[in-house]
């Protein structure tokens, strides 16, 4: 799917920077989400998240970020690509709970009927989409206000939201 070969793009390949407070990456795969997927007990090594193959990182991104929150379900192009990206750079819940609030449907995390419903109502996705694009800037400003230290991702992280304008 084109969402997912945008995250690999947008992502790169791995990266350990010492403020990345979800730490080794690979793919947009953390070194817990690794460690999770292949039922580890712990989280990945930094060396076990380098040698993370391609193929792999796909069937995680899909099982975790797309078709597991239900975003694929999500018929506007455009929403869902933002929604998967959400949910590899924030966390599938997080993602979910701002399209249940852009949608006017209770914020539980978890993608239903109600949600699907909202989601998929004709000629709503554009404005759905600007509303999670909104909220998720304001998530952004207000982590860097919480933990300056994150001030060093900014650039990055208003590239990538850049690309759903």
């Amino acid at each position: 799917m084109k969402e997912l070969q945008d995250i690999l793009r947008r992502e790169g390949g791995y990266v350990d920077h010492p403020a990345d407070r979800g730490g080794a990456t690979n793919f947009g795969i953390t070194a817990a989400t690794l460690g999770d997927w292949r039922g580890l007990g712990r989280p990945a090594t930094p060396e076990e998240v380098r040698d993370l193959t391609q193929r792999e990182a796909l069937a995680i991104l899909k099982a975790r970020y797309l078709t597991g929150p239900g975003f694929d379900r999500i018929r506007h192009r455009g929403l869902r690509a933002l929604l998967v990206d959400c949910a590899v750079h924030h966390g599938p819940a997080r993602a979910a709970r701002w399209l249940q609030e852009a949608c006017g449907v209770a914020a539980d995390g978890v993608v239903g009927p109600k949600t699907l419903a909202a989601a998929n109502a004709a000629r709503q996705g554009d404005r759905i989409r600007k509303a999670v694009l909104g909220m998720r800037l304001r998530f952004i400003g207000e982590l860097i206000s919480r933990d300056p230290s994150q001030a060093v991702f900014a650039r990055g992280w208003l590239a990538r939201v850049g690309e759903f304008l």
